[in-house]
């Protein structure tokens, strides 16, 4: 054998060592993304997004909207939706605020010309899905709206104007649709509450909705601190109110338990499906629930309005949406 052929020979075989003994590389994790040209934007909002590696065409998509003074790429990590879209295998819109739409960065969910279909902000996030849609090739009929606070109030705009669109929301800290109009302003709704009849909620969802829209309707899942007094948790009550009278089910709870030792509710069709769903979570201020850690139901980092209850909201909404 020549030094030639003896050297190609070591070399096959150290290569082949190699593939056997040396860990195989790590892919590169998925990050968040800004895409821009998503559409006419009349909102003129921001459009991130998060799509594992490796993602099939067919999965669901998820929108979660972040709450005053946080930031969408944030907001999507610290809530525990991107560890759950790596877990569970679905992709996220992230909307993102600007300052020179709201100061504090809230979405406008109080604005008249921002919660219309067709119109500013409501429409710029419809268009945001319309964009993963056609990039991801996602299942139209699992698309999901979740938020914090302003961003849970722009989530029962969606639900509202967007029925059509959107399966089903997650609430947090947020508001039912409407609210600012009905108490007259965004403060009295929030701190106080407005008077409306269960009926008279509902209508100012089927208002919102296409004309002759009869359903089906999204499914709520709402939370609320009871400790929170930037939302008051009234505003749950009027969701619950709101969103039970769009679905045709009662104010009884038909299932009364406790997650994770929070109280915990469930309400039904006449056909006996769960159409609104609510956990109260005792002593929490203002903020996302998240429960850190790896196991099978954490999820979630705390920060500022990202609070730490051994409940992470995140998860239980995603599960009962048989996300994962």
């Amino acid at each position: 054998m020549t030094k030639t052929r003896a050297a190609t020979a070591l070399l096959a075989l150290l290569t082949a060592l190699a593939a056997v003994l040396l860990p195989a590389p790590v892919a590169q994790a998925a990050s968040v993304q800004e895409v821009t040209g998503f559409g006419t934007n009349p909102g003129a909002l921001k459009m991130y997004r998060y799509i594992p590696e490796g993602l099939p065409a067919g999965r669901p998509v998820v929108v979660a909207m972040h709450g005053c003074q946080q930031n969408a790429p944030a907001y999507g990590t610290q809530s525990g939706w991107t560890q759950l879209a790596d877990r569970w295998g679905f992709s996220l819109v992230l909307p993102g605020q600007t300052t020179a739409n709201n100061i504090s960065s809230c979405f406008n969910w109080f604005v008249s010309g921002d919660i219309a279909r067709g119109q500013g902000e409501a429409e710029s996030i419809k268009q945001m899905v319309d964009r993963q849609l056609a990039d991801t090739g996602a299942d139209r009929s699992r698309v999901y709206a979740t938020g914090l606070s302003a961003g849970g109030g722009m989530a029962t705009v969606l639900m509202a104007a967007y029925p059509d669109r959107f399966t089903a929301g997650g609430v947090v800290a947020g508001l039912p649709y409407g609210c600012a109009q009905a108490a007259g302003s965004p403060y009295t709704c929030m701190y106080v509450g407005a008077t409306q009849t269960a009926a008279q909620w509902g209508n100012r969802v089927r208002a919102a909705a296409p004309t002759g829209y009869a359903g089906p309707w999204p499914r709520l899942i709402a939370f609320q601190g009871t400790a929170d007094y930037t939302v008051k948790p009234v505003n749950m009550t009027d969701l619950v109110a709101q969103w039970t009278d769009v679905q045709g089910a009662d104010r009884t709870a038909d299932t009364e338990d406790t997650v994770a030792g929070y109280p915990h509710k469930i309400y039904t069709n006449p056909s006996g499906a769960p159409v609104v769903e609510t956990y109260s979570i005792t002593g929490m201020g203002h903020g996302q629930p998240v429960d850190p850690g790896t196991g099978p139901a954490q999820c979630g980092t705390a920060a500022a309005y990202v609070l730490d209850v051994n409940l992470c909201a995140a998860y239980q909404v995603g599960h009962a949406w048989g996300l994962g």
